[in-house]
């Protein structure tokens, strides 16, 4: 009727006062006053929980639930029974209770006997030990002793270092047991190869690392709040300054080879100025372009200017107009502060900073001079700060910061550097 009523848009109380109204209300009725049974085998909570609907999978039989498992029909009881165990060799007899059936008592080894794991110990003979095994800081009597203890503790060794006589240090018993079996396993194979999978073989103990560790692990240990805090902040301001000095490296070599780049440039305009003497010696045939601020000043000075004699003499350059253009140049491209190191080392080599006779060939031998100085600074400073990587990784590797970029070596050692 409900369905009816929604296909064909009417209320589903029908009209006031209609039959239809009153039919539903009866059957209102007749609904609240059967009320629906729960099903046997589901308990009151699943059911208001799930409100009547059927389950999607079939739930027990309630017979199933009463049945009696068979087992049960046995006579079970708890007696106090002696036992043995593989796990031990002398045959001790102990006692436990054990749950039998019937008065059956169960059959079979220790219940416990399977977690008896042990450790196999390599051992070797007296041949063995005369060809490979000999040591002047252990005895025979020491390491058959060390062999047994470990045979006995499971490798447990710092129980071995309580009960070994003389006293020695973990790490020392580790290395000497760890170098005898390795040793031992090698002898007995015929190629190193058909044991390099082998434990002993792969892992190879080393007690200087073992020492280094627990070192640097007691004074990380031994540390307190305060100065954790203060490794923290030191951490972090190396991380600071490595990251500035990584890009400053990255910004050197970006320079580096602009420089280069430069140089072989004017290099090359060099040659070409050198293969046409004859365009060289006219002044307004120079393939440099001068300021005109520059150009003003020469001309005051007098230094621009051509004799009315007769042309000027090949393959020389008017004073000051080819290298200060190349010199400029060489600033824009490496920096004001590299050229000023460049200036210096030259000084210091007793070359002047610029030509007092600029003519074509030693404004060339100048300028590949300056750019070999140059390329000598940026190479020790790639030098020193591989230097410093070393001696921080050797001095402690444990290190996970790496060191600082070195700043650019002194002027003084490069001019030693290109002396010698």
């Amino acid at each position: 009727m409900a369905d009816a009523k929604d296909i064909l848009g009417l209320p589903k109380g029908g009209l006031p006062g209609g039959p239809l109204a009153a039919a539903d209300k009866r059957s209102s009725r007749t609904l609240k006053e059967a009320p629906t049974k729960k099903p046997d085998g589901v308990s009151r909570e699943v059911y208001a929980l799930t409100g009547g609907v059927p389950p999607l999978m079939p739930t027990l039989e309630p017979s199933a639930l009463k049945r009696r498992n068979v087992s049960q029909s046995k006579k079970v009881s708890w007696r106090w029974l002696p036992f043995t165990t593989s796990a031990r060799t002398d045959n001790l007899q102990l006692y436990h209770w054990v749950r039998t059936e019937d008065g059956v008592a169960p059959l079979g080894d220790y219940a416990f006997a399977k977690y008896n794991k042990t450790v196999e110990i390599i051992r070797y003979t007296d041949e063995e030990y005369t060809k490979y095994l000999m040591d002047p800081n252990w005895t025979r009597q020491e390491t058959d002793e060390l062999f047994d203890l470990c045979e006995q503790f499971d490798l447990r060794f710092i129980i071995i270092a309580d009960r070994i006589a003389p006293h020695r240090s973990v790490e020392e018993l580790k290395n000497r047991y760890y170098s005898v079996a390795k040793t031992i396993v090698l002898a007995r194979a015929a190629t190193p190869e058909d044991v390099a999978d082998h434990t002993l073989v792969k892992d190879t103990y080393n007690m200087q690392y073992e020492v280094e560790r627990k070192r640097a692990l007691g004074i990380m240990l031994s540390q307190s709040r305060q100065q954790e805090r203060e490794d923290a902040e030191v951490l972090a301001e190396a991380r600071r300054i490595m990251e500035a000095r990584l890009i400053t490296k990255v910004e050197d070599e970006a320079e580096l080879a602009a420089t280069l780049a430069t140089s072989s440039a004017v290099m090359d305009e060099m040659e070409k100025i050198s293969q046409t003497p004859a365009q060289a010696s006219s002044p307004s045939s120079l393939p440099v372009t001068l300021p005109t601020s520059m150009s003003a000043s020469m001309a005051m000075s007098g230094l621009v200017g051509i004799a009315s004699n007769g042309p000027r003499t090949p393959r020389v350059y008017l004073r000051g107009a080819c290298l200060a253009q190349m010199i400029h140049s060489t600033v824009t491209a490496a920096g004001a502060r590299t050229i000023k190191r460049v200036d210096q080392a030259l000084e210091e080599l007793g070359v002047r900073v610029k030509p007092k006779v600029p003519t074509q060939t030693v404004c060339a031998q100048h300028m590949e001079l300056r750019n070999e100085v140059l390329t000598l600074l940026n190479l020790q400073k790639q030098v020193q700060w591989k230097e410093t990587e070393v001696s921080v990784l050797h001095d402690n590797p444990y290190a996970d910061i790496p060191p600082p970029t070195p700043n650019t070596p002194k002027v003084s050692s490069s001019v030693n550097a290109m002396r010698h």
